[in-house]
Formats: C-alpha cells, sequence, structure tokens
C-alpha cells in the first residue's frame, strides 16, 4: 500500500494537554513504516482542565457536565488536528485517517461492588471528523475489555513493532500521569511480551507542585534536587497502595488509586516535611515503584539490557537520575538517545493502531491486557462528506 498520512491524538492522564502527532503510514503489522512528520503539544486552558477533574471526581461530576465536556473536547482534538497540519504545511485533505485516543475520565478495569469492569475515553469523534472532513478511530480500550481484558496497556503492540531487537533486551517505560513498561525479551516474537502499568508517573509529583508551588510540574526536576528524600516515607507510600503493587501482571491503575485523594492524603499526613522534600520524596517513590516492579515481575525471568524511558517524565533529570542509581546494571536511556520523540510518543502510537484497525488487523496484546483473544480496536467514524 502506497504512503500515507495521518495524525494521531493522544490526552493522557497528567490531563496537560493535546498531543498531536502527524506521521506518514506505509503498510500495516511487521512491515509497517512510520515516520514523524511533525509533533504539537497543545496545553488546556485551565477551565479545561478544571471540568475535566470535575467530572473524574465522584462527587462533583453530573450527566450534563460529562456530555458537555464529550463535545467540547471533541472540538479541542480537531483544532490540534488543525494546528498540526497547519505548521506543516499540510491541507487536511490530504490527511487519510486520524487515530484519536480521547480524554480518560474512569478507568476501572476490575469488577466492584455493583459495578461492572469498565474505561470512558471521552472527546466526541463525529466532532473531529466534521470538522476535518477525516475518517476517525477512537475508543480503542473497549474492545478489548470486551475480550476480558483490562483496556490498557495498549501501546505494546506499537512498541513491538518499532522497538523489537535481536541483540538486546528492552524495557519501554512511558512515564506520563501513570507509569507503564512494555517488556521486549531479545529477538521477541509478539507472543513473547507483555507490560503493565507500573504504579503512578508524573502525577503525584505534579500534583504537589500544583497544590505547594502552584505550577503544574518539576521542570527538570529542579525542586526535587533541592530536596531530600525521606526513605520511611516512601516506603509507608509504598503500603497505601500494596494490593496493587503486590498484584502480578496483567494490571492497569489511574488517578482512582493515585490522583487528588492520595494527594491531599500526604498533605494532611506529611505537613511537618518541607516542600522540597515532599517533592524530592514523590520523585523518588515514583522511580522506587518502577524499579520494584522490574524486580518483582521481568528481571526473575528476563535478561534486559535496555531501559528506554519515554512520556514526561523522561525530561526530569533528577527522576532519570534516580532511575540509573536504582537499576545500576542496566543502561537507562531516553528516546531521543535513540532519534525518537518522548512527546510524540503516544500520539504516534495511536496513528500506529488506527492504522492496524484499518487494515482489520488486531492492535492489543492479551499478554500484557489479560484479553481472551487478539481483537480489532476502536471504533470508526467516516469523514462525513
Amino acid at each position: 500500500m502506497s504512503e500515507q498520512l495521518a495524525v494521531g491524538l493522544m490526552s493522557g492522564t497528567s490531563v496537560d494537554g493535546v498531543d498531536a502527532a502527524l506521521v506518514s503510514i506505509d503498510g500495516a503489522g511487521l512491515s509497517t513504516n512510520v515516520k514523524l512528520i511533525h509533533f504539537t503539544n497543545t496545553p488546556f486552558e485551565q477551565k479545561v482542565k478544571d471540568k475535566i477533574f470535575q467530572v473524574m471526581s465522584m462527587e462533583q461530576s453530573s450527566t450534563p457536565l460529562l456530555s458537555s465536556l464529550h463535545f467540547e473536547l471533541g472540538d479541542i482534538f480537531a483544532d490540534a488536528v488543525l494546528q498540526v497540519c497547519k505548521e506543516a504545511g499540510i491541507d487536511t485533505k490530504q490527511l487519510s485517517f486520524i487515530g484519536s485516543h480521547g480524554q480518560t475520565v474512569y478507568h476501572q478495569p476490575f469488577a466492584a461492588d455493583q459495578s461492572v469492569p469498565s474505561t470512558l475515553q471521552i472527546g466526541e469523534p463525529s466532532v473531529i471528523a466534521y470538522r476535518t472532513n477525516t475518517k476517525v478511530v477512537s475508543n480503542f480500550r473497549s474492545m478489548d475489555m470486551a475480550a476480558g481484558g483490562e483496556g490498557a496497556p495498549l501501546v505494546p503492540f506499537t512498541e513491538f513493532l518499532l522497538y523489537r531487537n535481536p541483540e538486546a533486551g528492552r524495557l519501554l517505560q512511558n512515564i506520563g500521569g501513570i507509569g507503564n513498561v512494555t517488556v521486549l525479551p531479545k529477538n521477541c516474537s509478539l507472543e513473547d511480551i507483555y507490560a503493565f502499568d507500573t504504579g503512578p508517573g508524573n502525577m503525584i509529583m505534579d500534583g504537589l507542585c500544583e497544590k505547594l508551588f502552584e505550577i503544574p510540574y518539576d521542570k527538570n526536576g529542579a525542586i526535587a534536587a533541592d530536596g531530600v528524600v525521606n526513605q520511611q516515607v516512601v516506603q509507608e507510600w509504598i503500603q497505601w497502595e500494596k494490593d496493587f503493587f503486590n498484584k502480578k501482571p496483567p494490571k492497569s491503575t489511574g488517578r482512582e488509586l493515585f490522583g487528588e485523594r492520595f494527594i491531599l492524603k500526604i498533605l494532611q499526613q506529611y505537613s511537618h516535611l518541607s516542600k522540597q522534600d515532599l517533592v524530592a520524596t514523590a520523585t523518588y517513590y515514583t522511580a522506587q515503584t518502577i524499579a520494584n516492579a522490574y524486580q518483582a515481575y521481568v528481571f526473575p525471568t528476563h535478561a534486559i539490557d535496555e531501559v528506554i524511558i519515554g512520556g514526561g517524565g523522561s525530561y526530569n533529570s533528577t527522576l532519570i537520575n534516580m532511575l540509573r542509581k536504582l537499576l545500576p546494571e542496566r543502561r537507562v536511556l531516553i528516546q531521543e538517545d535513540l532519534g525518537y520523540s518522548s512527546d510524540a510518543k503516544e500520539a504516534i502510537a495511536f496513528a500506529l493502531l488506527a492504522n492496524e484497525t484499518l487494515h482489520g488487523q488486531p492492535g492489543n496484546v492479551p499478554s500484557a491486557t489479560g484479553a481472551k483473544h487478539p481483537v480489532i480496536l476502536g471504533s470508526i467514524t467516516p469523514s462525513p462528506y
């Protein structure tokens, strides 16, 4: 098949904005070739972030707010497509399709009380399709959950396509709001790989920065570098969510465990620590939970040579240095060390997953999500005219 232009859209658990990756794609499956043409990040206005967090809140959410925000985000995602194409000098008429992850507002991969496993990503695809006159693939997680999976993580398939290596065992660690890892054994087949959420990524660090310093995140890890890590507190926080950490993969998590309630509990119980020490401790906590996950669920069974970090957390040099000290026998790299973009990685992934869907090919990895079968992911919204 000839080369196609597509846009991948991602808005993650950090709720900082919309990533848009304009790519060229040729082929599908193992024969896929993808090239990043241009990338943009459009930050959410504060009023939009407030609405997203309100919808996520069990106490503040409402059906009218959810319905309205679903369509409002559709417009915001459409704006992101138009912007990335404009900056690249590409007419949207040249696009073959858009892959939109949407904004996750709830993710419960297990049954609880009277509720069944479910996930919800919003950002109406019809709005995106109408405003760009382009086919949209969205709602990627639901089919995996219908097949008995957790609907996450979904990037392992694309990581297998792009990062498998015949000579090195690799871990692909994403540090967005949540941390997740894909295990790529040396010279692996698709059946050999697995993935799972390691726990918090930037979520706790960002939340503390917002509440203590009124800034969205700790740029380059500068605040954490000025603080002192309290190792006892790190261990206490690990005990708070020990059920998650002790659960064997596949497993996934989100703000339900490591969001607002976790952060407020920190502020209530550890007000005697300085602001810098709290951020430093939260940064080390993230690094420690990632390293612990490897020690428990990866290293005993696989020889790993490289850990490749992506996502916003890869730009936190304090966090990366902590990981290097915790993993002294492995090379800890960031995406840029391999010539890729940490920022664009997940947006590219959903363009690739959309491409698989349109080729009628499964895009999940059952060993990563727990699904009973490989399944074709997503819902297709055609271009309207």
